[in-house]
């Protein structure tokens, strides 16, 4: 606790992270320094080490352009980008292109797209931009993206927007640890929990026996116990190692975004981190969302949200008092923050609100069919029922997407090492903000309030469906799809022109943002005319989650979680034929 309280009130030293702003009148310009801040046809990247401070402590990281977070890259929609890439290790690296949609040898994943860009070596990128909004990109090599290999793209649109707003920012959200992520991954191997310290205690027990009596406490136990599981396992990594940057800055030294008081200002958030899943909130101040990763929603306004790791949310706030308004992203494990401020001057700071404790995981976590159990208390959720905390939303009707029925193509699986506990009756919970977001007083984004802001009645249904459960065994620290580690796997087939659903079903007590790479997933939320389109998606632990993808991209494709350690194994490669 005394190294963590240390490491929050460090400044930010060599890294030299730079204030983007990008700020919008009634036609798109960008204020640069020159450094932080790249917008044309094209653009020279290096990636080389650079040393930096951020605990206290010298460390080295892997840069672009010598920053941390890299240089946001400004993209006109229609424009052709070409960027030439030098690589400047000891090691191979590489660079993918987040979200973007492109050519499969341009999506920057060696072994997949292409061999990756050898030490020394310059690699040149050229792609079509066919889209806007707010994306990143990062390594796709190794653990680089853990040691300070990621950066913001912003893409101008040749329309106007349907919202309006006077400033413009990019908010970069990270961890960072002075451990090598060798280092980190190798503990984790030998003791999956070495960074979790907020363990089970006899006193929790007792609170648990007061609420519940000594019967049901005692089966809770059991019933946690036989599946050699943690309902308190929320994040491998915390902030025992990680320091919280925002827009490469620790919470002592605070990204700044200023205003003046009536503004409009549009925040373009980014989960650039490797594995921490942050829950966000302004206090004093409601989220207008208008994006999800980058394609425009119907706004929703919101006091939290929870985003997930390589998702982008874009919001709109308006500051309505002259002071320094607290930009809070807590961990979802609670162990530490990042922080900004939105303030009316560069000299005034703000002051961080009381993190909120950390809640437990749940039978509904574990898949557990709470509505035939009965009595299990699960903070206000019934699985597949709208949360109590979400008083005005609709209430969804889950069985629609229980009852779609399309071909199910059969794909293998093993059950054994890699595949040690089973959701017994996972749900759709798209209307669950998640655990440590429950019946919190605050108005929580959730998927279910996700709509695409134009139509899609007219989008094809499915030819047909594959289902893959997401599995593990958290005591040996492995992770795979279907019970099958990348390296023993056969790739996926997709079939060009089909239209796809994906089903996945978490037999895992873990979130896990899941990524496909080269073509858009539009998420099904309970609106057939409104599925909103997505890159990144987060799967609850215990549940199921559905999209659809249309195949319109031929090529190799790359498809994983995007917890930089679960990578290796919950990992699969797509081949379009």
């Amino acid at each position: 606790m005394q190294r963590r309280t240390f490491v929050k009130g460090v400044a930010t030293a060599a890294a030299g992270a730079i204030l983007s702003d990008i700020a919008v009148a009634s036609e798109p310009t960008v204020k640069s320094d020159g450094r932080s801040v790249l917008r044309g046809k094209a653009f020279h990247l290096t990636i080389d080490y650079t040393p930096v401070n951020f605990t206290g402590s010298q460390a080295v990281a892997t840069t672009i352009n010598g920053q941390i977070p890299g240089p946001t890259l400004v993209w006109q929609e229609g424009d052709t980008v070409t960027l030439h890439v030098t690589n400047k290790l000891k090691h191979s690296s590489s660079i993918h292109w987040h979200g973007i949609i492109l050519p499969a040898p341009m999506d920057g994943v060696p072994g997949i797209s292409y061999p990756g860009i050898a030490p020394g070596e310059t690699f040149t990128y050229r792609f079509k931009v066919r889209q806007h909004g707010t994306y990143w990109y990062h390594s796709h090599s190794a653990f680089q993206e853990q040691t300070g290999m990621y950066g913001p793209i912003v893409i101008l649109p040749k329309k106007r927007e349907p919202f309006r707003y006077d400033r413009d920012y990019v908010v970069v959200l990270s961890d960072w640890s002075d451990e090598k992520p060798e280092s980190i991954y190798r503990k984790l191997k030998l003791q999956s929990d070495y960074y979790n310290f907020n363990q089970r205690t006899v006193g929790d027990f007792m609170d648990e026996v007061k609420e519940k009596g000594v019967l049901e406490a005692w089966r809770t136990r059991k019933m946690w116990n036989r599946m050699r599981m943690s309902d308190r396992d929320l994040s491998d990594v915390t902030a025992y190692t990680y320091t919280y940057l925002m827009n490469g800055h620790p919470p002592a030294s605070q990204f700044k975004a200023l205003f003046k008081k009536g503004e409009k200002v549009r925040l373009r958030f980014i989960n650039g981190a490797a594995m921490t899943i942050f829950d966000l909130r302004i206090p004093g101040l409601k989220m207008t969302v208008v994006a999800a990763d980058g394609k425009h929603v119907k706004p929703v306004t919101v006091d939290e949200i929870r985003i997930g790791v390589a998702e982008t949310y874009d919001v709109i706030v308006e500051p309505t008092e002259e002071r320094a308004y607290a930009i809070f992203a807590q961990s979802i494990e609670r162990s530490g923050y990042a922080l900004g401020a939105l303030t009316p001057s560069k000299t005034l700071l703000a002051k961080a609100p009381a993190m909120d404790k950390p809640q437990p995981l749940t039978m509904a976590d574990m898949g557990m069919d709470m509505a035939a159990m009965g009595k299990e208390k699960t903070g206000g959720m019934k699985c597949g029922g709208s949360m109590k905390m979400n008083k005005k939303a609709k209430p969804y009707r889950w069985s629609m997407l229980e009852n779609r029925h399309y071909p199910i193509t059969p794909l293998p699986m093993k059950h054994g090492i890699s595949w040690v506990m089973h959701a017994p009756n996972p749900k759709y919970r798209l209307d669950d903000p998640g655990v440590g977001l429950r019946n919190n007083s605050r108005r929580v984004l959730t998927y279910a309030d996700l709509k695409n802001r134009y139509s899609t009645a007219r989008h094809p249904k499915p030819d047909r469906e594959i289902i893959l459960h997401l599995t593990g065994n958290m005591e040996r620290y492995i992770w795979s799809i279907n019970g099958i580690k990348y390296a023993d796997a056969t790739p996926l087939e997709f079939r060009y022109g089909e239209r796809l659903r994906i089903t996945f079903i978490n037999d895992t007590m873990m979130n896990h943002p899941m990524h496909l790479h080269g073509m858009w997933s539009d998420l099904e939320t309970g609106d057939e005319n409104r599925l909103v389109r997505k890159h990144t998606v987060i799967v609850q632990p215990g549940s199921k989650i559905s999209y659809r993808v249309t195949v319109d991209a031929k090529g190799v494709w790359a498809y994983h979680c995007h917890l930089l350690y679960h990578m290796g194994g919950m990992f699969r490669k797509v081949v379009v034929v």
